[in-house]
């Protein structure tokens, strides 16, 4: 049952968003009025609503035969953005050239990957299938909306720039395949519909909130080995010179070319570093029915991204998807945008538990100044999270985004609602 729901919610969409290009405005109170007048006269001795049914029929028809003859032959290129931001509109310019005969009653249309959601989840999100469920999961799979642009009429060989107005619904990364040219037949009923194809990305931002003045949790730690082994993976680190060799020193820090010259060991010289390093840990572990949660958790974590200057420090953007993730930015690392990127196609994680968290986090800890945790409840898994990172010493800074009351409140414990993410982030 719910199978035969699922195709028969996927055809009514397939014939929805085919008629809302085919037909025009006019078009579609045209087919309303076929629809209506063929339901009236049925009956053509009671009723006169079959004459009106022929004529509005018979006017479909005649558009409907002249789209084969009406193919615009058009060249568009799309100067698409890179990136946006979720929740604000934005435009981006459209270039048309004609090279053939005048052409009007033109308009474009973004052709965006589909965004109807899989049976799977379909089935998993969807106790009982109605279509009102079925819409709003299409809403919340939709990334991005993109208004239809009206053309003007091009002479031969003329050139035209139109703004395409689009609006950045939620965050992610919107997939488009190209642009549909649609030409509207002499009656403007129906239109004939040309696709080209070209493929482009567009990485949607998370929503960010404005955060009040606040101090980051710690103070400066010595980071052996200096920015380049505090922020990578073996044995490297800033070099600064060279100096004579001294019992202790490793063998691979041996400068070979000025030990043959001197006909002594000279070792290369790295610096250590005191500079702040911090920690911004985002749960992911979001269950069913917790998605407005894990938004507005996101987007929590985005705006400290945004935030916190990093041209003096690291900051660790830590999460658990198929496997702990950590980014690093600044000093010469990633820059703030690229951690906001990450953050745009992060993703719940349902298959691991908590503790991957906290151990993904504890064994960075003998870095870290302090640590940002922004978690999606405060039940006893996450509570003894942050009891390990105090136990350790880790300066913290806690917010909690629930609806669920919290009772015990300690100054570093800020708790969000997830309908009023502003009103919480003022108390930080």
């Amino acid at each position: 049952m719910r199978r035969l729901s699922y195709r028969i919610f996927r055809f009514i969409s397939t014939v929805s968003y085919w008629a809302d290009r085919r037909f025009t405005a006019a078009g579609s109170l045209v087919f309303a009025g076929v629809v209506m007048s063929g339901a009236l006269g049925v009956d053509t001795r009671q009723s006169a609503a079959y004459q009106v049914f022929g004529l509005l029929a018979a006017l479909l028809l005649v558009a409907a035969l002249c789209l084969p003859l009406l193919r615009a032959r058009v060249r568009v290129e799309r100067e698409l953005p890179r990136v946006a931001t979720a929740g604000e509109p934005f435009t981006y310019r459209m270039r048309v050239s004609n090279p053939g005969a005048a052409v009007d009653g033109l308009a474009l249309f973004e052709d965006l990957a589909d965004p109807r959601p899989t049976f799977e989840t379909f089935r998993a999100a969807v106790k009982v299938p109605h279509y009102r469920a079925w819409k709003r999961l299409i809403n919340e799979t939709r990334v991005l909306r993109v208004a239809e642009q009206i053309l003007p009429a091009l002479a031969p060989g003329a050139t035209t720039e139109v703004e395409m107005h689009a609006e950045a619904v939620k965050r992610g990364v919107v997939h488009s395949r190209g642009v549909t040219v649609a030409r509207a037949d002499p009656l403007g009923l129906m239109r004939a519909l040309t696709s080209q194809p070209r493929q482009a990305n567009l990485v949607v931002l998370p929503r960010r909130y404005s955060l009040p003045p606040f101090t980051l949790p710690g103070t400066r730690r010595y980071q052996r080995g200096g920015v380049a082994l505090a922020s990578s993976v073996g044995d490297s680190a800033e070099f600064i010179g060279l100096r004579e060799y001294r019992p202790g020193d490793p063998l691979q820090h041996i400068h070979w070319k000025s030990y043959a010259r001197a006909g002594a060991p000279i070792v290369k010289e790295y610096q250590d570093e005191y500079f702040e390093r911090h920690a911004l840990v985002l749960d992911t572990f979001a269950q069913r029915g917790w998605e407005r949660r894990f938004e507005v958790a996101v987007s929590i974590a985005a705006s400290f991204t945004y935030t916190i200057e990093t041209r003096e420090c690291l900051l660790d953007l830590m999460f658990i998807g198929a496997e702990a993730y950590v980014y690093t930015a600044g000093r010469g690392q990633l820059q703030s945008g690229s951690l906001l990127e990450i953050l745009a196609a992060v993703q719940p994680c349902r298959d691991k538990p908590v503790t991957a968290l906290t151990q993904a986090t504890l064994a960075r800890r003998q870095a870290l100044t302090g640590c940002i945790c922004v978690l999606l409840g405060w039940d006893e898994p996450r509570r003894e999270f942050v009891r390990q990172l105090r136990s350790h010493g880790v300066p913290l800074r806690v917010i909690v985004v629930t609806e669920e009351p919290v009772e015990e409140r300690p100054e570093w414990l800020v708790v969000v609602e997830p309908d009023k993410p502003q009103e919480g982030l003022a108390r930080l």
